[in-house]
């Protein structure tokens, strides 16, 4: 059976390598155009480049996957099947309805549709998520579902420990559809009802910021959610941004406990911030500019 894959994020990479594991190797990759990144703003490649290149697969990166060159690539190749993962682009007509495409989508559909369903799952307090395959379609994560499986959200991951799972189950998963349909007995595809469709919306600036007028738990949560990939970060009372790497509720904060948005230290190690219900105890931060550090270094080093 024939393959393409189109994908551009470390999750995607992750799928890949599984992908290319298995005896449905892909014959060519689709990924987006490199992209300045960090502070130098220097063009670096998506991590799906730097895996299909390591794994010696061709690998194309258009400026459009829906433009007709980008067409004529996957159609040369004639797959039988393109598995799509955190591509990171919308897919269009005639595109759609040329190929069967798979979807490769980390959420338990139709909960968290959209471009940050991990994130949201953790942000949310969800109880557990999972992996669902998918016919890609026209709408936004709402084409039928093959084959989904759950895992449990841990009450202390983070993006980066669940989306490790998650990756692994992804792949798992997509291998486990491609064996069926190439023994003749494909997974039926099942539409998704409307009943409990929530949207995973793209993490922008704002969700980033540790709001106090939220509870301590919201916060902590925000914090696992974004951590090691985005990270929050919270304002100062005296200026600038202080990020948080990791933070825990405080379960027995000091009789003076900060007000809500101030910071304060307790036993001389431990770095506090006010919210509207409770206090959020920062274990790790960053000072602008500075690199990241544990509470009790943050506090001999910077006044409050």
């Amino acid at each position: 059976m024939r393959t393409v894959f189109l994908g551009t994020s470390s999750f995607a990479a992750a799928v890949l390598e599984r992908l290319a594991a298995s005896e449905y190797r892909p014959a060519l990759v689709l990924t987006r155009p490199d992209r300045p990144r960090g502070r130098g703003r220097r063009l670096g490649a998506p991590p799906v480049a730097d895996v299909a290149r390591e794994l010696k697969i061709e690998v194309e990166q258009p400026a459009s996957v829906n433009a007709l060159s980008a067409r004529a690539l996957i159609a040369r190749t004639q797959p039988d099947v393109a598995i799509v993962c955190a591509f990171g682009a919308l897919i269009k007509e005639p595109l759609l309805s040329e190929h069967e495409l798979l979807n490769v989508h980390p959420s338990l559909l139709p909960r968290w549709r959209g471009a940050a369903p991990v994130e949201r799952a953790i942000m949310a307090g969800d109880a557990q998520t999972g992996v669902s395959i998918m016919r890609l379609t026209a709408g936004l994560d709402s084409g039928p579902v093959c084959l989904a499986e759950a895992i449990p959200i841990d009450p202390h991951d983070s993006y980066g420990s669940l989306a490790e799972r998650l990756q692994s189950l992804g792949g798992e998963l997509i291998v486990r559809v491609l064996d069926l349909t190439a023994r003749g007995e494909p997974p039926p595809f099942v539409e998704q009802g409307e009943a409990g469709v929530t949207y995973a919306e793209k993490i922008v600036p704002e969700d980033r910021l540790l709001d106090p007028a939220r509870s301590a738990e919201e916060l902590e949560r925000i914090v696992r959610a974004l951590h090691p990939h985005i990270g929050a970060r919270l304002q100062r009372a005296g200026g600038g941004l202080l990020s948080v790497h990791t933070a825990r509720v405080a379960v027995d904060p000091p009789v003076h406990a900060p007000p809500v948005g101030g910071l304060a230290a307790a036993d001389g190690e431990r770095l506090l911030y006010g919210t509207a219900r409770g206090a959020l105890e920062l274990v790790r931060v960053q000072p602008p500019g500075g690199r990241p550090m544990d509470a009790g270094a943050y506090l001999r080093g910077h006044a409050l």
